[in-house]
């Protein structure tokens, strides 16, 4: 019996000598997993942290840039930001979670869009789309070879000068009207509210860069005014994008801006997508796209707000 009952004790020690090494094993594990998690530096973007927040499966961003000195830049263009690459841009994607994304072509290459579509074409149109830049000599072949590399609408950005104009809105919406496709526009609040007509008229959704640079006052601001209307309508899309552009309190609240998503999102959650505006070619520090991710968890709490805005309205608007 004695020599029994040694040898359970011998059997039980020897047990939780094992499980104790797994313990410890799985906790080591657990830690260097997340010490890789937790530190990826992206370029154009501060910190290396990762989101706090967990992005939803197919999550997308929806707006960001590439740009390539392997393409020339238009003559016009006043921004010309250095090199970010494909390469630089998917550490930004480990950093955030998001898979899904739209590359979106910058006014430094004007109406040429090789650029773009190269990046379309090297992440696939699994994940990927594109928004071009057009003027009116563009031919409707183009447009068609355009929409079939994954290409969802044009770009008109009035807030820099260059290859397009307030003038091209309306002739150009038309012509790609028979695509499905829409008119995407970074204008100034008071330019969104001057044509409070013209995004009625056009016969295709409008979608509004960056909160609509709306400032903080959002309820009172006429340009809200303006998108509200045409959100309720079913006639424009805002990007949840850039809340460091036109904040005057900055990180890491970012209070104004984030006031003035949060009046869209009680407007309407079903019309709004979010994205980063990587590489942030007007900002000078570039700001902690790890933490205006987190900011989204901030504006809606509720988790199926999220999804709706991260993964069902992209996957609407951009078809994935």
């Amino acid at each position: 019996m004695q020599d029994n009952h040694h040898a359970d004790h011998t059997d039980r020690r020897t047990f939780l000598r094992l499980i104790s090494a797994m313990a410890t094993a799985g906790l080591t594990e657990a830690a260097e997993s997340a010490e890789a998690r937790e530190s990826v530096h992206a370029p154009w973007s501060s910190g290396s942290e990762v989101a706090r927040t967990k992005a939803p499966t197919n999550s997308a961003d929806c707006h960001h840039h590439i740009y390539d000195s392997r393409f020339p830049v238009d003559a016009k263009a006043v921004l010309r930001p250095p090199d970010a690459t494909i390469a630089d841009y998917r550490l930004l994607q480990r950093r955030i979670g998001t898979t899904r994304h739209v590359v979106v072509q910058p006014s430094t290459y004007g109406v040429d869009n090789r650029c773009m579509l190269d990046a379309v074409q090297q992440f696939g149109l699994t994940t990927t789309r594109g928004i071009a830049v057009v003027n009116e000599s563009v031919s409707q072949s183009e447009l068609r070879r355009l929409d079939a590399a994954g290409v969802r609408g044009i770009r008109f950005n009035l807030v820099q000068a260059g290859a397009t104009t307030i003038d091209m809105v309306d002739p150009l919406s038309k012509r790609v009207a028979e695509l499905g496709w829409h008119v995407q526009v970074n204008a100034s609040a008071e330019q969104i509210a001057a044509n409070e007509a013209l995004w009625h008229r056009i016969p295709v959704n409008v979608v509004f860069d960056h909160l609509g640079h709306v400032p903080a006052a959002a309820d009172a601001h006429a340009a809200f005014g303006t998108i509200g209307k045409l959100l309720q309508e079913d006639k424009a899309w805002v990007k949840l994008s850039g809340a460091y552009l036109d904040s005057k309190v900055g990180p890491p609240s970012y209070s104004d801006a984030s006031a003035v998503a949060k009046a869209y999102i009680r407007e309407a959650p079903e019309r709004l997508v979010w994205g980063t505006d990587w590489p942030h070619p007007t900002a000078k520090n570039k700001p902690d796209d790890a933490l205006l991710f987190d900011l989204l968890a901030d504006w809606t709490p509720n988790e199926s707000t999220r999804v709706r805005i991260l993964v069902d309205n992209p996957a609407k608007l951009y078809g994935f």
